[in-house]
């Protein structure tokens, strides 16, 4: 284990988590520093399974994307987080999704000639912040390291990101700088359960606003990033895949499976878990998740998958609302639902329907939720 990494919270107070119990108000949590565990509740794949603790773990997740726009090293609110995350564990959500860079724009910086550098002091601090009130509510977070968004038209940095992504000097500079340290900074944190590399790098190839850039450099970057944390810490990898046929040979090319992966970068690049995104505009091609199983949508069966988004309104079309989809996907085998968004941000639901549906799940499979105990 790549952990048992000292650290300060609140400039000269020692907290250690174990387990998500604190040995000091937790509140303090909020202003800041890292968070060291003993492991305990640390998500591990057994089986093809998630597991905590040795026992089976479901994750009722949320997409709890931003607050303000680029809130890590922009606007970042702790007491938002902090309330917010205490709502949503209370309501039996386990886990949630966010964006650590939305636009690209905050956070990170690069040089003249487009080499990352490193992430500002503000980054850090607001991460840092963001990962204690995790632990402090039990909520396992997905940090979504970029998105498509980070290399669209209006952004400052867009052209930056493209050429990082198609450069492998640029790349490396990425994942030295940013990623690596990012995963060895919160891998004593056993609620950082995943990264997710990118939020649906499809539109990085389908869009001529985000650069309609190959798929083939796309992978490699992928690999390169996930063979870097695969090095330096025990954190899942995964990358949130917007149109299932992308994660999928059988429905249409796995660009981000195992052989591609390993073909282009070598061992340590490959996804610990699929993470597809469905919405009712898909439904028509390939049919809907909420009815079968992944192993239908030709995802690797010996790798747990979850629907890493999906409408918080459900599936009108199927005259389903979430709380009956969550369930029909428990059913059929998926190992988590992250419904967008618990936060509102448009027209596809919020907080009360994502708190509808993981009340339910609770009153059902409340010990595969909390396997460890809900505090």
């Amino acid at each position: 284990m790549k952990r048992l990494i000292s650290a300060l919270i609140s400039g000269t107070m020692l907290v250690c988590v174990l387990g998500g119990c604190t040995g000091k108000d937790a509140s303090s949590d909020t202003n800041g520093g890292l968070v060291q565990s003993d492991g305990s509740a640390k998500i591990t794949i057994t089986d093809g399974r998630f597991t905590v603790g040795g026992k089976p773990l479901w994750l009722c997740g949320t997409n709890t994307p931003w607050d303000n726009w680029d809130d890590f090293g922009g606007n970042f609110d702790a007491e938002f987080w902090d309330t917010h995350f205490a709502a949503l564990h209370e309501a039996g959500i386990n886990s949630s999704r966010v964006w650590i860079l939305c636009s690209g724009d905050k956070g990170i910086q690069f040089d003249d000639s487009g080499m990352v550098t490193g992430m500002t002091e503000q980054f850090w601090q607001d991460t840092d912040q963001l990962m204690a009130i995790a632990a402090k509510h039990q909520i396992y977070i997905m940090a979504t390291m970029m998105s498509f968004d980070c290399c669209k038209n209006g952004n400052r940095n867009n052209k930056k990101f493209r050429a990082m992504i198609q450069d492998a000097a640029k790349t490396e500079s990425y994942v030295q700088n940013y990623i690596i340290p990012f995963a060895k900074r919160y891998d004593s944190n056993d609620y950082l359960f995943s990264i997710d590399l990118c939020n649906e790098p499809d539109w990085i190839h389908e869009n001529d606003d985000c650069g309609k850039l190959d798929w083939e450099p796309l992978t490699i970057f992928f690999g390169k990033c996930a063979q870097g944390i695969h090095a330096n810490s025990d954190i899942l990898v995964t990358t949130g895949i917007g149109y299932i046929p992308n994660n999928s040979d059988s429905c249409g090319t796995d660009y981000v499976g195992d052989l591609m992966l390993r073909t282009y970068v070598g061992e340590g690049a490959q996804m610990d878990f699929n993470s597809v995104h469905y919405y009712a505009w898909m439904r028509q091609w390939y049919g809907s998740p909420f009815s079968v199983s992944p192993e239908t949508f030709g995802l690797d069966p010996k790798k747990p998958a979850v629907l890493g988004e999906v409408s918080a309104k459900g599936s009108p079309q199927e005259k389903m609302d979430l709380t009956q989809c969550a369930e029909s996907v428990y059913q059929n085998g998926w190992d988590g639902i992250f419904p967008w968004t618990s936060t509102g941000t448009d027209d596809n639901g919020g907080f009360d329907e994502v708190t509808a549906y993981s009340k339910y799940m609770l009153t059902k499979i409340d010990s595969l939720i909390f396997p460890l105990g809900k505090n």
